[in-house]
């Protein structure tokens, strides 16, 4: 059965999976939005810098969590799937994941120590005075770590997996294309949260390819005869969502002189907490109240 497709699964049909949607949107906001949040309103004393944070702990709870929800999203397609894909997909989401977390754990919490997220490592003034030189480096590398090898990691097989799970989620009856009220509700906040994940993750580019080889997929079996079920429209209509919050981003930073000093490529796409630091941070006036 591994990596096989019977014909009749085809025809399958699978109802709207609103507690495992529901699950993961809940998750999303709470153990990943929410990380970063929580390690800055909770008192400093009660997680110390040389400590794991309270985002720490979120994070550690996400990368449990999460790959459970997807090995069960994939259990309910009405399609057989190839399952050494997805084994070793969630594999490396896993390890990914917890490379990010070592390295986004020490990234915010230098946030306490006046580290500016809309400067490069080096431009950094809490950074750039460190002696001997070679320190820097050592930053740069736990940089490279957080924000380029483990959001690669993460990021690639988890939209990996919601495309393999995708193209399972096709039905011949018409009847059967339309979401219920619950799905549209959920698809707000879903939506909402895979902007973040694109901006601050910056992975605009699997993100778009993944929508482009959705809607590719779409036409394709468009032709067949077959259409989106109510998870695929979910889905879908979440990614055609937050395509459109991250053009409102877009522009609405557009000229913002700072970011695009730091995001200075043909695709320009400031991340949230970078814009955070450097037009809402009181992060220092919090540290000197304590």
């Amino acid at each position: 059965r591994h990596g096989a497709v019977k014909g009749e699964d085809t025809f399958k049909t699978s109802p709207f999976h609103l507690d495992l949607w529901f699950y993961f949107t809940l998750q999303n906001w709470v153990l990943d939005f929410g990380r970063p949040i929580a390690m800055i309103i909770l008192p400093l004393e009660w997680f110390p810098l040389n400590k794991p944070s309270a985002g720490d702990y979120f994070h550690m709870a996400y990368n449990v969590i999460t790959p459970f929800l997807l090995l069960k999203l994939i259990e309910r397609s009405p399609k057989t799937l190839p399952r050494s894909m997805i084994y070793v997909s969630i594999i490396m989401f896993v390890m990914g994941a917890s490379i990010h977390l070592v390295g986004d754990s020490v990234n915010h919490r230098l946030i306490f120590s006046g580290y500016q997220h809309h400067l490069s490592v080096r431009e950094n003034p809490i950074i750039k005075n460190l002696k001997p030189e070679t320190l820097i480096d050592s930053f740069e590398l736990l940089y490279y770590y957080d924000e380029y090898l483990g959001h690669s990691m993460w990021y690639i097989p988890f939209f990996l997996i919601l495309f393999i799970y995708f193209t399972g989620c096709f039905t011949p009856v018409a009847e059967e294309s339309r979401m219920p009220v619950a799905a549209l509700l959920l698809m707000g906040p879903s939506s909402l949260y895979y902007w973040y994940l694109v901006t601050e993750g910056q992975i605009f580019i699997l993100y778009i390819f993944t929508f482009f080889a959705m809607m590719a997929l779409v036409m394709h079996q468009k032709r067949k005869g077959l259409v989106l079920d109510s998870n695929g429209l979910f889905l879908f209509y979440s990614f055609i969502i937050t395509l459109l919050l991250i053009a409102g981003w877009v522009a609405w930073l557009w000229n913002d002189k700072i970011l695009r000093k730091k995001y200075p490529g043909v695709i320009y796409i400031p991340e949230p907490w970078a814009f955070y630091t450097l037009h809402m941070n009181n992060l220092h006036a919090a540290k000197e109240s304590l």
